[in-house]
């Protein structure tokens, strides 16, 4: 753990973040409406500010528990946009107890301090790989919604609160299209301009991350594949997508936690 490296002020936001998300969370059934949407709200923009801080505080830092916080809030921020078009959309609590565990893991393990003489390009590709992982989350999260709607339909329960089942299936494909495009322009890069990003002799490697990232690459194409060709929809294509969606964690995350934790490393 490397709790000790983080600074006070940061422990103190990131806490404030954490208790901001735990309000909306455990307090589903007693808040009003508009008390858990402001609690959201004001949640949602001190983690933007604990991002900011992480970046550009006094020791910027990033490793695999950052990601999934960048991941977290970009899924929040997903949802804040498609509240104001859905506004039966129920993901709140779900999505507060997310944000919250993805906070304090990064206050846990804030990732290792990044390096002054990194290239410039290398931010905006990392930002194409984060952007990538939150459309697949907001995919991931569309596909419980989904399968849950399609639950509640086989078991004749009232679901006039959701969003129609095949809104919803819509909408999980758009993310999953943008997300695809994002990962594809990310592997590129890397396969181009790996010693550009990350300096000489560190070129197109076939290690973990780059297995794990070609392969969940490959599952999310047959999704798609599947979908425009045959049709594929309900059980089939949401297995397919979180199939490709742990791929995907196991590439970035997966491997990093291996390296920081596991193991020790910085590099």
């Amino acid at each position: 753990m490397i709790l000790a490296s983080a600074s006070p002020a940061g422990v103190v936001l990131t806490l404030a973040v954490a208790a901001a998300y735990a309000v909306p969370a455990a307090g589903a059934t007693r808040l009003s409406a508009r008390a858990a949407r402001f609690a959201l709200l004001a949640a949602w923009l001190l983690h933007a500010l604990v991002l900011i801080w992480g970046l550009f505080g006094d020791t910027p830092r990033f490793g695999f528990a950052p990601a999934l916080s960048v991941t977290a809030w970009l899924v929040l921020t997903v949802y804040a946009v498609e509240r104001q078009l859905f506004p039966q959309l129920e993901a709140r609590l779900a999505l507060a107890g997310l944000g919250s565990a993805a906070v304090l893991l990064a206050l846990v393990f804030p990732g290792t301090p990044l390096h002054s003489a990194i290239s410039p390009w290398l931010p905006l590709h990392w930002a194409l790989g984060i952007a990538s992982y939150g459309l697949f989350a907001a995919a991931v999260v569309h596909a419980w919604l989904m399968t849950r709607a399609e639950r509640q339909i086989r078991l004749a329960a009232d679901g006039h609160a959701g969003i129609p089942l095949l809104t919803l299936e819509r909408l999980t494909f758009r993310f999953v299209g943008a997300g695809f495009v994002l990962l594809s322009a990310t592997l590129l890069a890397g396969l181009l301009f790996s010693e550009i990003l990350y300096g000489q002799g560190h070129g197109w490697r076939w290690d973990h991350k780059t297995v794990f990232s070609v392969l969940a690459w490959l599952a999310f194409a047959l999704l798609l594949l599947g979908r425009a060709r045959f049709g594929w929809r309900g059980r089939k294509a949401v297995r397919v997508l979180y199939t490709g969606s742990l791929l995907l964690l196991l590439a970035y995350v997966g491997s990093r936690f291996v390296l920081e934790v596991v193991l020790g490393r910085t590099t």
